[in-house]
């Protein structure tokens, strides 16, 4: 049986969040038109394996790896689907009840469209709204605003090979494949509300990466990407928003030099992301 999205759950020692995932998926109007698989990453914690092992006696499809890290698992999931469309779901979030039918409705109006996005809505030791933005490529190149819980067209991600499993640092898979999906001349689509909710803890992935670590994604990066992510083009952009606004250039100089700095005036509202792009 086919559907028309496969939503895929990679899941590594964080099962005592499944049930609320897999809930907020229930809200979903139309059973038939998706499907759920749950990647079991060499998950090891007692508790994941049992509350895995009574999802299966459910019907629920799992597969089992031993542990490859997070781009391997949603590539897994993803080979084993039969949705046209992907929404990879950390098994520690949850989706919104009308962010699937508004997606599929997307792609399917518009055949030219690779990725759908959203808001998300922050929830745990967080509150707020973290608003994403119209698609911007330059953007983009400078950092990862998109987050991976989008839906893209399963041809899309067969074209461009798929998550790259030899990224030196976990978390930043979803930057990856959205800058080779833009640069390939891809197309993204964004939905100005909350489309899914992020579990903010103090030890999420993302926030536990240390400096050290980010300095190894981005020098990775700046190789792979070195047609387009290099000082080259970042000066030739500085330049060029020089001739439009010249407090705007300045900026962007500051927040591509002096990150850290950068990231602190933002923190402190003292910088907005308008004022970059």
């Amino acid at each position: 049986m086919t559907h028309k999205i496969s939503i895929v759950i990679p899941c590594y020692n964080q099962g005592i969040y499944l049930e609320d995932a897999l809930q907020s998926i229930a809200g979903h109007s139309e059973r038939d038109k998706y499907e759920i698989i749950i990647v079991n990453d060499g998950s090891t914690d007692a508790a994941t394996l049992g509350i895995l092992k009574e999802l299966e006696t459910k019907g629920y499809h799992i597969i089992h790896q031993l542990n490859k890290g997070l781009g391997a698992a949603r590539n897994t999931g993803i080979k084993a689907a039969t949705g046209r469309y992907i929404l990879p779901l950390d098994c520690d979030n949850k989706v919104a009840p009308e962010y699937i039918n508004k997606a599929i409705r997307l792609l399917d109006n518009d055949p030219s469209l690779d990725v759908v996005y959203g808001n998300a809505e922050y929830f745990g030791e967080k509150a707020g709204i973290w608003e994403s933005g119209e698609f911007n490529l330059q953007r983009l190149m400078i950092e990862n605003y998109i987050d991976a819980c989008a839906v893209f067209k399963k041809s899309t991600w067969e074209e461009i090979g798929g998550y790259d499993e030899k990224m030196p640092v976990m978390g930043y898979e979803d930057w990856d494949l959205w800058l080779r999906i833009a640069f390939g001349g891809g197309k993204f689509a964004y939905i100005n509300e909350v489309c899914f909710y992020y579990r903010y803890t103090s030890t999420s992935m993302i926030h536990s990466i240390q400096k050290k670590k980010t300095e190894t994604i981005f020098e990775y990066m700046g190789k792979k990407h070195s047609a387009y992510l290099n000082r080259s083009y970042l000066n030739r952009l500085i330049t060029y928003k020089s001739l439009k606004n010249k407090g705007l250039a300045f900026n962007l100089a500051f927040r591509s030099y002096f990150p850290r700095i950068s990231n602190l005036l933002r923190k402190t509202g003292l910088m907005k992301n308008k004022d970059i792009l």
